[in-house]
């Protein structure tokens, strides 16, 4: 998985934009010295964007395990890591097990949010 700034970190590094928080629960790499919204005054606050690769119901879990194996040596590559943060991103590697608890606390969390915002599909 990956979580990242990936629009707007080139542009508050070149100075066309000021940065005042980042959403993540931690400073970005790309942007250190902004400070995550929980720092400047919002307790609790995290909203992340991440990418991750999921696979059919049915695969075997020894490619599962394989492709997880592969998936994160490329995310320690030097050339990998240094794409993702021209673009703001860092990326994170771990278990299936972990990307599938990430995904099953968002549906969680987001799915509060929207049932305490009364948001309806038109």
């Amino acid at each position: 998985m990956m979580e990242g700034l990936n629009s707007i970190a080139p542009h508050a590094k070149a100075g066309r934009v000021q940065a005042i928080a980042v959403s993540g629960a931690k400073r970005s790499a790309a942007l250190p010295n902004v400070p995550t919204i929980a720092e400047a005054g919002v307790p609790g606050y995290e909203a992340s964007t991440w990418n991750g690769i999921v696979a059919p119901v049915g695969v075997p879990k020894s490619i599962i395990a394989k492709l997880n194996a592969e998936l994160n040596k490329a995310l320690v590559s030097p050339t990998l890591r240094q794409r993702f943060a021209a673009v703001g991103a860092d990326p994170v590697g771990g278990t299936s097990a972990q990307f599938g608890e990430l995904i099953r606390k968002e549906y969680v969390k987001w799915g509060d949010v929207i049932r305490r915002a009364g948001a309806k599909i038109e």
